[in-house]
């Protein structure tokens, strides 16, 4: 979502002469360089995190489930961000001006505004996945089909393009005199309410409130393993509570099966009954050790995002409501923080799962071979 100006440059650049030999000119251009380095990195970075959880989802047997469907649609977009719209972003801040001519631009504009609008939809959708699969575990568990994650894969898509499209109809360029600008125009008050809102602020609210949701919910099952402790004596209890944590509980999965435990139990009620105690409290401790990983996920993933879009998205409507404009190196760097989290998603929504780290090394075992 591009804006006015250049990241790097003073802001009355355009009036500012250097003689290329003068220690201004010299200062301007390795500040340019260093600029540009940074952004061609990040831009670099973003496509291969999320060109990798492309591949690896596609190639590994294991990722090809709903969920990890909707995270490779998100990658997918990032991808398509870090190379549709970034690497003229850069073009357009190196130059200060554009080059492109007005079809390039209005074409630019649009796959800027529907890709990040599209990529913030996505993290509200997986939200949404995750809260039905914890909160209705066994009623969504036969709902969670491919099918599904495509309708709301094609949902977010529509509403992404509803809220970028408008602007085609008003929007008019320069008549090729003088410095071409390629920015997103504040002319109309209430379309920038409308996107704003639509585009970020109505995802946010919905993404805290439902990942608000997941950890009560997650809280919640847990204190109920934690009064199911009373009664582990009793085989039955025992294993309805290893399987409340089995099945009901997304963030904390054992992966070891009760039914040696209960036939020994049949067989000798006294000789199990301490070792099972003791199984049952290591594995709350597990449960209760993923519980707070989960935590510290869900706060990483709200943290990351509400940081690189807030700032982008407040400035916007303050500048739509007619307050004054910032400089355009504060400009320039909001949309790229923005941009930003283009990278960090692929990276928030992965490192954390170990199918998708086995996956990362066969396929970089694959390359070192190849």
């Amino acid at each position: 979502m591009e804006m006015e100006g250049t990241l790097g440059a003073p802001a009355n650049a355009t009036n500012t002469t250097a003689t290329p030999g003068s220690a201004f000119g010299v200062e301007l251009l390795a500040e340019r360089l260093a600029v540009v380095a940074l952004l061609a990195l990040v831009t670099l970075l973003t496509a291969m995190m999320n060109g990798a959880v492309i591949a690896a989802i596609c190639t590994t047997r294991k990722l090809h489930l709903p969920a990890n469907y909707l995270i490779c649609s998100l990658a997918a977009t990032d991808f398509l961000v870090a190379v549709l719209v970034m690497p003229i972003s850069i073009l357009y801040i190196t130059t200060e001006t554009w080059l492109l001519g007005p079809f390039v631009c209005e074409a630019w504009l649009s796959i800027d505004m529907t890709c990040c609008t599209c990529s913030i939809l996505h993290l509200c959708v997986i939200a949404l996945d995750r809260y039905w699969a914890i909160t209705k575990a066994i009623e969504y568990a036969r709902k969670r089909t491919a099918r599904r994650a495509g309708i709301m894969v094609a949902i977010v898509w529509l509403i992404s393009i509803f809220i970028s499209i408008p602007p085609l109809f008003w929007r008019q360029r320069g008549d090729g005199t003088g410095p071409q600008q390629c920015i997103i125009e504040h002319d109309h008050v209430g379309y920038t309410i409308y996107s704003t809102f639509g585009a970020f602020y109505i995802p946010m609210t919905l993404i805290l409130i439902l990942y608000s949701r997941i950890y009560s919910a997650a809280k919640t099952l847990y204190q109920k393993r934690g009064s199911s402790r009373h009664f582990s004596s009793r085989s039955t209890d025992s294993t309805n509570s290893l399987h409340h944590c089995r099945v009901k509980h997304a963030f904390c999965i054992s992966d070891v099966s009760t039914s040696d435990h209960t036939a020994e139990f049949d067989r000798n009620h006294a000789a199990v009954r301490a070792p099972l105690d003791t199984e049952l409290d290591e594995r709350n401790q597990i449960c209760t050790s993923r519980e707070r990983k989960a935590a510290r996920i869900l706060g990483l993933i709200l943290g990351a995002f509400i940081l690189c879009w807030l700032p982008f998205f407040l400035k916007e409507l303050l500048v739509g409501l007619n307050v004054p404009n910032p400089s355009p190196q504060v400009s320039d760097a909001l949309t790229w923080l923005g941009y930003t989290n283009s990278l960090i998603n692929p990276l928030l929504y992965t490192s954390f799962n170990e199918d998708f780290k086995q996956a990362f090394k066969r396929l970089f075992r694959r390359k070192e071979h190849t």
